[in-house]
C-alpha cells in the first residue's frame, strides 16, 4: 500500500495500467469496456459538460494550492502589444506607441515577484492569461526576477500557444471561459489591467462588476495608461446618465507606471464593506 494515500481502496492509476495489459479481444477494444474516468470519447460528450466543468474548476485549484499559491496580482492586456524592440512589426502606430506597456508590466511583474519571494513565493504571484504581449511581459518580468507565475491559457481557433515565461508547472489550459475567470479572481489581492481589446475589456468589466455589486471583496484595481482608457470607455457619462453610481468610480485607479503601482499595492489598506450597492 502506498503511504501517501489515505483510502484503503485500489488506486485507480493501479487500475488504468492494468486495463492496458488485458487481452485484445473484441469485448476489450469495444468502447463500453473501457473504464469511464478513462474515457476521452465518454467524458467529452455533451451530457458530460457538468463534469468538465468540475474538473476544470478542480485541477488547476489543485495543482496551485500543491504549489503554495495563496494570493495572486492579476494582469489583464492586449495580446497584440509588443515588446518595444519589436514595435516597428506592430499593426498600427497606435500598437507601436503600447509598446510601452510591454515595459511597465515587465517592470511591475519583476517588482511584485521580488515581493512575493520573501514570502516564499506563496503571495502576490503574478498570474496573466499565458498569451503573448501585455501577458508575456508579466509571466517574463515575474522569471526575470528568479520568482514563478502563472498562466491561465485557452484553447482558441486561431491562438494561443503559451509564453515561454510562465513556469511550466503553473501552465494551465482552459475550454471554459467561465472557469478561467474564476481562476483568475479566487486568489486575487490586485487587479492590474493594461491597455487590450475585447478579451481585456471583457475580464475587466466582469471583475468591476464583482467588485460594484458585493460578490468579490475590494482590491486595488488599478488602470495603466489613463489616456487610453479614459479614450475608450466615458466613465464619467456613465456616472452622469445613471447607469452607475458616482462612487463607483472610486472602484478603480489610473495609474502610469510599475513604481506607482507597487506603492499602490504595498501600501492598500482593506477597504470597507459597500453600503450603496446598487439593486439593495
Amino acid at each position: 500500500m502506498n503511504e501517501h494515500r489515505r483510502s484503503v481502496f485500489r488506486d485507480a492509476e493501479e487500475d488504468r495500467k492494468e486495463a492496458r495489459r488485458i487481452p485484445d479481444t473484441p469485448q476489450t477494444r469495444a468502447p463500453a469496456y473501457r473504464l469511464a474516468f478513462a474515457d476521452d470519447d465518454f467524458l467529452c460528450r455533451d451530457e458530460l459538460r457538468p463534469v468538465r466543468l468540475q474538473l476544470e474548476l478542480l485541477k488547476p485549484e489543485l495543482m496551485m494550492t500543491e504549489a503554495g499559491v495563496e494570493s495572486t496580482i492579476v494582469l489583464f492586456g492586449g495580446a497584440r502589444i509588443p515588446e518595444p524592440a519589436k514595435k516597428d512589426s506592430a499593426r498600427t502606430e497606435t500598437l507601436a506607441e503600447l509598446s510601452r506597456f510591454y515595459e511597465e508590466a515587465q517592470r511591475f511583474a519583476r517588482l511584485m515577484t521580488e515581493e512575493s519571494l520573501k514570502s516564499g513565493g506563496r503571495q502576490n504571484v503574478v498570474v496573466t492569461g499565458g498569451g503573448p504581449g501585455v501577458m508575456e511581459a508579466g509571466n517574463r518580468g515575474a522569471m526575470e526576477a528568479g520568482g514563478q507565475s502563472i498562466g491561465l491559457n485557452i484553447v482558441l481557433p486561431h491562438e494561443q500557444a503559451p509564453n515561454e515565461y510562465v513556469t511550466p508547472g503553473l501552465c494551465f489550459n482552459f475550454h471554459y471561459f467561465a472557469i478561467r475567470k474564476m481562476h483568475f479572481l479566487m486568489r486575487a489581492k490586485a487587479i492590474c489591467v493594461f491597455p487590450g481589446g475585447f478579451g481585456t475589456l471583457d475580464e475587466m468589466f466582469e471583475s468591476l462588476t464583482l467588485i460594484q455589486t458585493g460578490r468579490m471583496d475590494r482590491v486595488p484595481f488599478l488602470l495603466f495608461g489613463r489616456a487610453f482608457w479614459e479614450r475608450i470607455v466615458n466613465w464619467e457619462a456613465l456616472s452622469e446618465a445613471g447607469t452607475i453610481s458616482a462612487e463607483d468610480l472610486d472602484l478603480f485607479r489610473f495609474v502610469e507606471t510599475a513604481e506607482e503601482a507597487f506603492d499602490i499595492i504595498s501600501n492598500w489598506s482593506p477597504a470597507p464593506p459597500r453600503e450603496d450597492i446598487p439593486g439593495r
